[in-house]
């Protein structure tokens, strides 16, 4: 039974390491709904979070080719229940927008969202959440005539508190039984 994945992915911070990561997914027919590349707090260690829609069983195969990858330390595969994520959106609207009889400062507020510029031509509004919570602001605010929007992928952290370090540490201890 398909359903939603997010794996987070450990790597080197390597110039074509997201590519070779990428690749994988593809050789497999694998659709990546969202993908999101940072910084951790440990120097030169990034997180690739990816976001797919697969059965269990072919995630976890993929798991196991991308930590094969030279520079991806560790990959870790949640469900939905097993995170806490965010999406962050931006929509801009027409500066008209302000004079409608609505409100948009009202909408901005029951959607628990913020105005982050409002220019001469134009309004800028930010909205962190879910993205059915990001989905449901973009419907309510089309009326208003949105200029642009614009949506991030998923960043993500899990439940289980587990430090980054313990799983590098583990990893680095298998090798020298090797």
């Amino acid at each position: 039974m398909e359903k939603l994945f997010t794996l987070l992915i450990v790597t080197e911070n390597n110039i074509g390491l997201l590519n070779h990561v990428t690749v994988v997914f593809t050789r497999r027919h694998m659709n990546i709904r969202s993908i999101t590349a940072s910084e951790s707090k440990i120097k030169d260690i990034y997180t690739y979070t990816i976001v797919i829609k697969n059965t269990r069983e072919l995630t976890d195969i993929v798991a196991k080719q991308l930590e094969k990858i030279i520079g991806v330390f560790k990959v870790f595969v949640y469900e939905e229940d097993e995170i806490i994520y965010q999406e962050l959106a931006l929509y801009k609207l027409p500066i008209s927008a302000i004079n409608e009889g609505v409100g948009i400062e009202k909408i901005v507020r029951e959607h628990n969202a913020r105005i982050l510029s409002i220019e001469k031509e134009y309004i800028l509004i930010e909205k962190t959440g879910h993205k059915k919570e990001t989905q449901a602001l973009l419907e309510t605010l089309e009326p208003f005539g949105i200029l642009q929007f614009i949506r991030s992928g998923r960043v993500a952290m899990a439940k289980p508190m587990k430090p980054l370090e313990e799983h590098l540490a583990e990893k680095e201890n298998a090798y020298e039984y090797i």
